[in-house]
């Protein structure tokens, strides 16, 4: 993870940030796709509460360049201040950015049902158990290309460590044992 490319977000009364990050995170997810590309990381350096209004993608400046040539950001680049591949700061810390899902849902409960594994009585201790355990992460809402339905993908950031840790990513820049640059 020697290089980056830093993407500031311009959002306008048109298009708010967050619709913003949203649809470029889904063209981000599909290059990844594209590419079958599992060495190429993300960040959020603007989080505090929410995502913010920048991404910086990781990777060596070969997957970056590969990336850049897809042209992936398409029609979002007027919403978009695109840096060149830079390099990564030497002093920099690292840190795990990962999915983080919940372990009940309605769709897990609905597969319950389906297969008998919880009675109907169940079922309202289940839904009241669901909603206390929600998750209060940051997350990317994002569109099902095959059903056009809209799930949310919650993000996790590690503890700040001084060392990478290597490992692959998801088609989401995302990995659970990798770590990206953090600055």
């Amino acid at each position: 993870m020697e290089c980056y490319i830093n993407i500031q977000l311009m959002p306008d009364a048109e298009m708010p940030v967050n619709r913003l990050l949203n649809a470029l995170y889904s063209k981000f997810h599909k290059a990844l796709c594209d590419l079958k590309s599992t060495s190429i990381g993300v960040t959020f350096p603007a989080y505090k509460i929410l995502l913010g209004n920048q991404i910086r993608v990781h990777g060596s400046a070969v997957s970056l360049a590969e990336l850049q040539q897809l042209n992936w950001i398409g029609g979002l680049l007027g919403y978009c201040n695109v840096s060149q591949i830079l390099t990564v700061p030497s002093d920099c810390k690292h840190r795990i950015v990962s999915r983080k899902q919940t372990t009940m849902s309605q769709s897990k409960l609905n597969r319950l049902l389906k297969r008998g594994s919880i009675s109907e009585s169940e079922v309202k201790a289940y839904k009241a158990k669901m909603f206390t355990k929600g998750l209060d992460n940051p997350y990317v809402e994002l569109v099902s290309g095959s059903n056009d339905h809209k799930h949310r993908r919650y993000i996790e950031f590690g503890d700040l460590l001084d060392f990478p840790q290597e490992g692959q990513f998801d088609q989401f820049g995302l990995s659970k044992t990798a770590t990206v640059p953090w600055f």
